[in-house]
């Protein structure tokens, strides 16, 4: 089965750099193209541009050598150009900060556009995570569609890069809202093939515990959408908590790329 282009924002930051080899590495284990990204606005000499497009390409070949890569340089804001490559990529990577247009993904304007209209998933990579390791995927789980795609797309990572998965399930405190009961958790979780992962019910503020659980963690996966402990994460505290203080890779999934 040929998967669709693993697409990457770059800008020549030190972010974009760090979401360059996030991206390479997951391409080669889909056996997919890389697709890397330039958004420029209309002054930018094409010059500037294209040192940025050779650096990351090369780059990329010393991590990846056997990847195909292809490159565009589109004119336009970085949330207009990756939202309309999503339609048609496997996942986008960003870096979580940049120096230039890709500054404040996911935390500004622009990483709130893309996680909100996305069509795939959305991998957000902080800087400085020069070793990307980890021994599980963790996963945030409600019981809502968005919880079952997070599902879905963190136990096939899992599988595919062989690490073990860990299924945390929050119930804020205060709320009336439904617990999902031991065995319904782990229907939910069998019915995604994840048969050996590690399940945990917790009461309390989900980012929290979604951090004390992921010190060993590879990858956190998080639906967009839902309700209980996860209703509403793109716009609250708790994805800014985890996008801002996990030590590894966030898998964002749009409400868009939902049964997608």
């Amino acid at each position: 089965m040929r998967h669709k282009p693993v697409v990457v924002g770059i800008d020549g930051s030190p972010a974009a750099d760090i979401a360059i080899k996030w991206a390479a590495v997951e391409a080669a284990s889909l056996r997919s193209n890389l697709r890397m990204l330039h958004a420029v606005a209309a002054h930018e000499p094409a010059s500037s541009a294209g040192e940025v497009v050779y650096r990351a390409v090369r780059l990329a070949r010393g991590l990846a050598p056997g990847i195909e890569i292809d490159t565009r340089i589109d004119k336009g804001t970085p949330s207009t150009v990756l939202v309309k490559a999503s339609s048609d990529a496997e996942v986008v990577v960003i870096g979580s900060r940049g120096l230039g247009v890709m500054a404040g993904a996911l935390v500004g304007a622009t990483g709130l556009d893309l996680a909100a209209n996305a069509r795939c998933p959305v991998v957000v990579v902080r800087p400085g995570l020069a070793e990307l390791d980890g021994t599980r995927v963790v996963i945030g789980y409600d019981g809502s569609p968005a919880g079952d795609t997070a599902l879905d797309y963190g136990i096939v990572y899992a599988r595919r890069h062989n690490l073990a998965v860990r299924v945390i399930a929050a119930q804020p405190i205060g709320t009336d809202l439904h617990r999902l009961t031991e065995d319904q958790l782990r229907e939910a979780v069998h019915k995604h093939d994840g048969h050996d992962a590690e399940l945990i019910q917790i009461t309390g503020h989900p980012a929290e515990h979604i951090l004390r659980l992921s010190s060993d963690a590879a990858l956190i996966v998080l639906g967009a959408r839902g309700r209980g402990g996860f209703a509403g994460m793109l716009i609250g505290s708790v994805s800014q908590t985890v996008l801002h203080h996990a030590d590894c890779p966030v898998a964002i999934i749009p409400a868009a790329a939902i049964g997608g």
